[in-house]
């Protein structure tokens, strides 16, 4: 017993030592300060507890592989909480992260009926309890330098949103039920509601001298670009920065390359008032027309639209990747690219991290990869499709969405690409 007590010893302290591992570094996009280290957040409870287990159990290469991964520079989530909760939250991530000389990537997750009452549902009450809580989320940032991405899903799930080009309503229709029976749409459940709610959040946040700000683009497997463009155009992306893709989702980074300069090019067509489309973003061209989103090889159609529809106006010049929008990819977990099956976006099996945060990206639009998404977190309990409650595809029940999921962690961690090394110290030096 007292050698196993030893190596427990060990393991514990190579855990605790996690917590004070120095960051890692890349800079942010060319759009922004050159420089600049993203910061790296403390690691989830339930990754320190797997490492601990992997080094007592033997497994010391396992061990740094989940180091390594929760020691990469990720987002903060900020979810939940009153206005003075909020303030406090941000506020110590914000000390925390100049403590280190770093920039954190903070993702504001609050919006009222949040992935439309799905695994990740919650959110604020009504738009006033909302906006409350952006304000209170921007007085946390105050004058530090700061990178927020503004509500994922909140553009790609829209309660009660005309699909685009038809009269036909999507499939988030949040309702209320009367004591007599019949059923009425949710209070504020509409679009009005949410882009009035993404506006404000982006004046409030763009209005601190030191803070990005990046709207939902969803990615290239599910909105067609311009319809993407049109609901980011609605939600204030001209004030913002630009938009993000892919947020905890899986897609190929080249997918995603193309699909954000499509949207950039798309909104600047759309909506100058001097280009023969302003007001047409139903003529952009997408991954679904000219080209088939089923098969890559044809994309090169939709840039070819885009290179004969726009970038060659005469009756405004075309402002070049200069004048456009920039984009961000969150790659946490598209190393190995999507997964066919039910509900594929959750949990899926064999997937692996992507290409590590850096601003260089040799893309001129894509301002940066990011780690959004916390590698290892669950996406929710999935049944895909079942009664439930467990998932058929793992032949468990999965964790609630936010949970450590030690079995989809050291498979992101195996399946990296790039890899992931597995040498080199157990700790970093202390910061």
């Amino acid at each position: 017993m007292r050698p196993r007590r030893r190596l427990g010893l060990v393991a514990a302290a190579a855990a605790a030592a996690l917590l004070a591992m120095a960051p890692a570094s890349a800079t942010f996009g060319p759009r922004h300060d050159s420089g600049t280290h993203y910061f790296v957040p403390k690691a989830d409870s339930g990754a320190t507890q797997q490492i601990w287990n992997l080094y007592r159990s033997g497994n010391p290469a396992d061990a740094r592989l989940i180091q390594k991964m929760v020691t990469t520079p990720q987002a903060v989530w900020i979810t939940s909480g009153t206005p003075q909760e909020v303030t406090k939250q941000v506020r110590a991530t914000m000390r925390a992260a100049k403590a280190t000389r770093t920039v954190p990537v903070l993702v504001a997750y609050n919006l009222p009926y949040r992935d439309c009452a799905q695994y990740s549902a919650g959110g604020a009450t009504d738009t006033a309890a909302y906006q409350a809580w952006i304000d209170a989320f921007a007085a946390g940032i105050g004058d530090g330098q700061a990178v927020v991405l503004l509500e994922p899903d909140s553009l790609g799930i829209i309660p009660f949103y005309g699909q685009f080009g038809s009269s036909t309503l999507e499939w988030c229709q949040p309702t209320v039920t009367a004591a007599d029976g019949t059923q009425s749409p949710a209070p504020e459940a509409d679009p009005a509601h949410r882009f009035a709610q993404l506006n404000h959040a982006v004046d409030v946040l763009k209005a601190l001298p030191k803070t990005a700000v990046y709207l939902d683009g969803t990615h290239s497997g599910w909105l067609g670009s311009g319809d993407a463009a049109q609901r980011l155009s609605l939600a204030g992306v001209a004030k913002a920065d630009g938009f993000f893709l892919n947020i905890s989702n899986y897609q190929v980074d080249t997918h995603l390359i193309k699909y954000g300069t499509w949207i950039s090019k798309c909104l600047w067509f759309a909506t100058d008032p001097g280009s023969r489309g302003n007001g047409h973003f139903d003529w952009c061209g997408s991954q679904y027309y000219p080209a088939t989103a089923s098969d890559f090889s044809t994309w090169t159609l939709t840039d070819k639209w885009y290179a004969d529809n726009v970038e060659s106006q005469t009756s405004v010049p075309y402002p070049g990747d200069a004048g456009l929008k920039g984009f961000v990819i969150d790659s946490s977990r598209n190393g190995q690219g999507p997964w066919v099956g039910n509900e594929d976006w959750c949990n899926p099996p064999d997937r692996g991290l992507g290409v590590r945060p850096t601003s260089n990206t040799g893309v001129p639009l894509l301002d940066a990869y990011l780690w959004v998404k916390i590698p290892g977190e669950s996406d929710g309990s999935c049944t895909r499709g079942t009664v439930g409650p467990g998932d058929p595809v793992r032949g468990m029940v999965d964790p609630a969405a936010g949970a450590w999921f030690p079995e989809a962690a050291l498979e992101l961690a195996h399946n990296a690409n790039p890899p992931l090394a597995t040498g080199g110290p157990r700790a970093l030096p202390k910061h």
